[in-house]
């Protein structure tokens, strides 16, 4: 992809770093080749216009999961902001046209009757056990139709990413839970996720055991689950041998199955589906809908990095030429900026962020700056240093190290805007507005994901071979943008 001319920013700033250059070559010949300079000097410092853009903005952020229909109604509208937004970017995907048939069936199921229940837990806690009583005990005489279904079992290896949804979710333990359980019961809280923790296999436990295992559970809920959301119950409790002395002086066994004890989860479950059963179906809704929004977003986020990436790549490379050829190491900065300045514009108009001049030089310079801070500047030269000995191009090694960094550089704050973009969407970063400190995370999330031996080595390699075809002098940085 041939980078266009009309980035007055780009051009601008490169030209006034090769004219600054020019300008300090020719002090040394006399003070009327200096005049001249610095005529071409204010010529070239034209090229700083003001970059115009109209971009419109959209509004991502997940919505909270309410109980009611407008929640609902709202959630299901924003989720088909986000499906045209996609179909506007990506018009041969196959992709906004699955989701709003999702929409429309859930748009449909605004009003059902049926209710879904869920029973979940890990393995062996009697989750096929405990379905199996209430649709026989319970649920066939409830005069709503309810469905009962049951998960893999969560915690297992190759089951990890088991799904968990449904109008009431069910979380069956065996006893006190663990670290996993408590993570897993937490998210699906904060999911806004209606559950009960049900403790199943109460009868293996002697009397002061159960209290103790109710109020453990109780304190380690608190602030997610009510008290009265955490039920003991014995779903199918193991039988017991039962000994009869006779008069004779012998002794009689037989085995004796115990009855359920499920009555303190029946009562709850009948008051919640009597009380919550309208509000449990638009929560149910409200969640869905936000699923299928996070699935458009995804897929967008896609479409636009793919969109990117040459653009960092291209950057990438004019940023090395500009530095290798330029041989006033204070002028380096100058060049860089501008390139950085240029990048931030274009990618922002990609993600639909509206940047001006002043606001996009801002984020060049606090991405340099915390680059500085973080000590990725002096990290990565001395790497790439190491890396270039082993390079054949015979390049003079101060010069091909501070390009191949350049490139390197530029490439790290691309990514760090894409990743940063795609999480501040919906916020201040539409206004120009930074998050110093998410941006200088993802920095250095990126830094690190972009620091193996065998990436850098490739980058090197590529960078140091374009750098080879190039030809030395201002020349180099017209033909790369060229």
């Amino acid at each position: 992809m041939t980078l266009n001319l009309r980035r007055p920013i780009l051009i601008g700033g490169i030209g006034l770093s090769v004219a600054l250059w020019l300008l300090e070559t020719l002090q040394h010949s006399g003070s009327e080749m200096g005049e001249t300079a610095l005529i071409g000097l204010a010529a070239a410092g034209a090229g700083y216009w003001w970059w115009k853009q109209q971009s419109p903005t959209l509004e991502l952020a997940l919505p909270q999961p309410l109980a009611n229909r407008e929640a609902a109604e709202k959630a299901i509208a924003a989720s088909e902001t986000a499906i045209k937004l996609l179909a506007s970017e990506a018009p041969n995907s196959a992709a906004p046209a699955n989701l709003t048939a999702q929409l429309d069936r859930l748009r449909a199921e605004l009003d059902r009757q049926d209710l879904r229940i869920t029973v979940t837990g890990g393995k062996a806690v009697g989750k096929t056990a405990l379905i199996q009583v209430l649709n026989s005990n319970w649920a066939s005489q409830h005069p709503q139709k309810l469905s009962l279904q049951e998960t893999t079992p969560l915690f297992a290896n190759t089951n990890a990413d088991a799904k968990i949804n449904g109008d009431l979710v069910l979380f069956v333990t065996a006893g006190d839970i663990t670290d996993s359980e408590f993570k897993t019961l937490s998210q699906l809280a904060s999911a806004g996720q209606r559950v009960l923790l049900v403790w199943n296999k109460l009868d293996q436990y002697l009397p002061e055991q159960q209290s103790q295992v109710l109020h453990s559970l109780q304190q380690k809920m608190q602030g997610i689950l009510g008290t009265e959301d955490i039920i003991a119950i014995a779903a199918s409790p193991n039988s017991i041998k039962v000994r009869r002395h006779q008069a004779d002086g012998t002794v009689q066994e037989r085995i004796e199955n115990q009855v359920s004890q499920l009555d303190g989860l029946t009562e709850r479950l009948t008051k919640i589906l009597t009380e919550e059963r309208q509000q449990l179906v638009w929560a149910s809704a409200v969640r869905e809908a936000a699923s299928i929004k996070l699935e458009a977003k995804t897929l967008l986020n896609a479409v636009r990095r793919d969109r990117a990436i040459p653009i960092i790549e291209q950057y990438q490379y004019i940023a090395a030429a500009a530095v290798f050829t330029n041989p006033v190491p204070a002028l380096d900065l100058l060049a860089t900026t501008a390139i950085s300045t240029q990048l931030v514009i274009d990618l922002g108009a990609i993600y639909q962020q509206k940047f001006s001049l002043d606001q996009a030089k801002t984020v060049a310079a606090t991405l340099a700056s915390q680059m500085f801070k973080l000590g990725l500047v002096e990290m990565s030269t001395q790497t790439i240093t190491g890396l270039l000995k082993s390079n054949a191009v015979t390049y003079v090694a101060g010069g091909a190290v501070q390009g191949i960094s350049a490139a390197y550089f530029t490439r790290i704050a691309g990514l760090s805007l894409i990743e940063y973009f795609q999480s501040r969407e919906g916020e201040n970063a539409a206004i120009g507005i930074l998050n110093i400190d998410q941006l200088t995370k993802t920095l250095q999330a990126v830094f690190t994901q972009n620091q193996q031996v065998s990436f850098l080595q490739s980058f090197v390699n590529q960078v140091a071979s374009r750098l080879s075809s190039q030809v030395s002098g201002p020349e180099t940085v017209k033909s790369a943008v060229n």
